[in-house]
């Protein structure tokens, strides 16, 4: 079983307010990134807000939200763990077969991943740990594949950024 999670714990400084409330094509980018899970996990997450909280505290990152799906997905019986953040303006319905097998991750949005929940303790120890806490690095550390997708989500870091995917969105 697959476990969908979105990462929603940043501080969406760049954009100037909750960038997870703000709407892209009639929906929340919150509400984006949930459905395009939903349809491809057997359940859906929200970490850093509501579901579940980032581990082992908030402020960590993307990590600290995938540590966090992680271990959810080993103590609730699931095997892999679908990953995108809030951001990313939802994703395209073979996201999840494209990065199969797990670990592996968009190339150039590595928080997109599949995860093997088996991979909580190593996370555990990586975060612990003194080395730079970057996605690239934890993905080498157990060995993920960097996919190259054909259409790669969005990631909305700012307004600009959000109005380039509402024209996307409109020309299409």
């Amino acid at each position: 079983m697959i476990l969908g999670a979105v990462l929603a714990g940043g501080q969406s400084s760049r954009f100037g307010s909750d960038k997870a409330l703000a709407a892209l094509g009639g929906q929340t980018l919150l509400e984006r990134a949930v459905a395009s899970l939903q349809a491809q996990c057997d359940e859906v997450i929200v970490v850093g807000r509501g579901d579940v909280a980032d581990r082992p505290r908030p402020g960590m990152g993307p990590l600290g939200g995938i540590n966090a799906a992680l271990h959810h997905a080993a103590s609730h019986g699931y095997g892999e763990v679908l990953t995108c953040g809030v951001d990313c303006g939802g994703l395209g319905p073979q996201t999840r077969a494209d990065l199969a097998p797990a670990p592996a991750y968009v190339a150039d949005q590595p928080v997109i991943g599949l995860w093997p929940a088996s991979a909580a303790p190593a996370l555990d120890a990586f975060l612990a740990s003194d080395a730079k806490h970057s996605m690239r690095a934890f993905a080498t550390m157990i060995g993920a594949r960097a996919v190259s997708l054909s259409a790669s989500p969005a990631n909305i870091n700012t307004r600009e950024d959000l109005a380039l995917a509402q024209e996307h969105l409109d020309g299409q």
